[in-house]
């Protein structure tokens, strides 16, 4: 599908380190009650080398110990967006204090890329592998089916 080569420009190649994606990615996949998105992220954001602390935190909807002043700066971009539909004057000020504004629209468009994706896999009902657990509880809308 043609969105799938966006998804793939917007992982692959923009200026955002994939440590910083996949904070932002996992901080999408929770705030979207998504449990694939979840399961393939936590996998990509160990192999990249994010803390399990900080993956469990993201997990429990808490402010990840340790992170950097950037790490910080996309956590909370990526929590107030997926949150609020937009990020506050600070929050943005932050963002593009650590990084340019090149590096914001490409963060803003990973978010929305992946919410999109959680979506498409929440209402199809995309199933884990066999034998996974969901990390949280499923998303309301499966209860409506």
């Amino acid at each position: 599908m043609p969105w799938q080569a966006l998804g793939a420009l917007l992982r692959y190649g923009t200026t955002l380190p994939p440590r910083l994606s996949e904070i932002a990615i996992l901080v999408t996949g929770r705030a979207c009650q998504s449990p694939f998105e979840w399961y393939a992220h936590r996998l990509e954001a160990e192999k990249v080398g994010i803390e399990p602390a900080v993956i469990a935190a993201i997990l429990d909807e808490t402010l990840p110990p340790g992170l950097s002043p950037e790490e910080a700066a996309v956590y909370h971009y990526a929590v107030e967006l997926n949150r609020h539909n937009s990020v506050s004057n600070a929050t943005y000020a932050a963002a593009l204090a650590h990084f340019g504004e090149r590096t914001v629209v490409e963060l803003t468009a990973l978010i929305g890329y992946y919410t999109m994706v959680a979506m498409t896999l929440n209402c199809h009902e995309i199933p884990l592998p066999e034998g996974v657990t969901p990390a949280f509880a499923l998303p309301q809308h499966a209860a409506l089916k």
